[in-house]
């Protein structure tokens, strides 16, 4: 009896101090890390988003978020023949007007651009109790279906789809919204992140600044991921929203094409955040590290080269009709639309006053 005893308690004995020491750590990681998480995440980078100037090129648009509330947008219509049309999703802190220093080059060549402002941000109307991050929340996301909504819905849509271009936040919001809406035939992003892919190797980080008891190599990436998500939960409950997964997104963009632009030495996004993401990718994609750029400054280190690859990319997925996508008198039918589009319904639009 006392040897059954003795053998019981040397096979309890490991388990009960193997679970005794993970839940003192568990309980540190709670009470003193945690709060942690809570704040970095919610503390807002420099980015030093432009601005932009109204100008008579572009024309202002009011048009309604899914509750109603009031969103602003410009819609630039390009001066000669229509080839497609994109939609613009802009960094955070931003304006509707600071996308033509992004598209002033699409414009010319042939695409009408709609830029706008989700709800909270620059013009659009702010909902209560709801302080924007850079953060993508679903409120970006519904937002920016609505401005697709709003695409289908003018007098001149564009039958076959529109593209999709867009900047930091913006690009997450978008990749998001259109994850399940085939109208978004392809994607340009610069500066693209996303949440976990971002904050995870930070909260290794900043652990090993804060604890002095346990080793770090003892907690893995599930755990790291759970402690995430349980920050995320009680940020979402303070600030009444709820964040959106980039991570998630990007899988159901295939078949659909994309190019991801990202600064080589953005330090806080950095290019490996955005290889993680582009891993997830499996349509055709490419992925651009401009030498020398900073989180969103790409254009101003390779202007040249920038445009002239963003525009190539639109030229061959937006402009281009797929191959066997709609029978040959249809396509001729729907390319003459296309480009007499914009002599007859620009006017009715509704104004308001090294790659990898």
């Amino acid at each position: 009896m006392i040897l059954f005893v003795v053998g019981l308690v040397l096979l309890v004995l490991p388990a009960f101090v193997v679970g005794s020491v993970f839940a003192y750590f568990h309980y540190i990681v709670l009470v003193k890390y945690l709060p942690i998480v809570d704040r970095i995440f919610q503390e807002t980078p420099p980015f030093g988003a432009p601005r932009g100037t109204p100008d008579e090129g572009g024309q202002p648009i009011d048009f309604p978020a899914c509750d109603g509330r009031t969103l602003r947008g410009v819609y630039f219509p390009t001066p000669g023949p229509r080839r497609g049309v994109i939609l613009f999703g802009l960094e955070f802190g931003s304006d509707r007007w600071s996308a033509r220093h992004y598209v002033q080059h699409l414009i010319e060549a042939g695409y009408d651009v709609f830029s706008f402002a989700p709800r909270g941000h620059s013009e659009s109307d702010p909902l209560p109790g709801y302080q924007p991050l850079h953060w993508v929340t679903q409120y970006e996301v519904d937002d920016t279906r609505a401005a697709i909504a709003y695409l289908r819905s003018r007098p001149d849509a564009d039958p076959l789809g529109i593209g999709f271009f867009g900047i930091s936040k913006g690009a997450g919001a978008g990749l998001i919204a259109a994850a399940d809406e085939p109208y978004v035939r392809c994607f340009v992003t610069d500066g693209l992140f996303g949440a976990e892919t971002t904050t995870l190797p930070y909260m290794r980080k900043f652990f090993r600044v804060y604890n002095t008891t346990f080793p770090l190599e003892m907690i893995p990436d599930v755990y790291l991921r759970y402690i995430f998500r349980l920050a995320m939960r009680g940020i979402e409950r303070k600030r009444l929203c709820r964040f959106a997964s980039v991570e998630e997104a990007l899988p159901r963009l295939a078949p659909r094409a994309v190019l991801m632009i990202h600064g080589e030495n953005d330090s806080y996004i950095r290019p490996e955040m955005a290889r993680a993401l582009y891993a997830r990718l499996s349509g055709p994609r490419e992925l651009w590290v401009v030498p020398a750029a900073r989180h969103n400054q790409a254009l101003q280190i390779a202007e040249d080269e920038y445009r002239r690859r963003v525009l190539e990319f639109f030229d061959r997925y937006l402009a281009d009709l797929p191959v066997g996508a709609i029978g040959s008198e249809q396509t001729a039918t729907v390319s003459s639309a296309r480009r007499s589009a914009p002599d007859a319904a620009h006017a009715q639009a509704v104004p308001t006053g090294a790659s990898v």
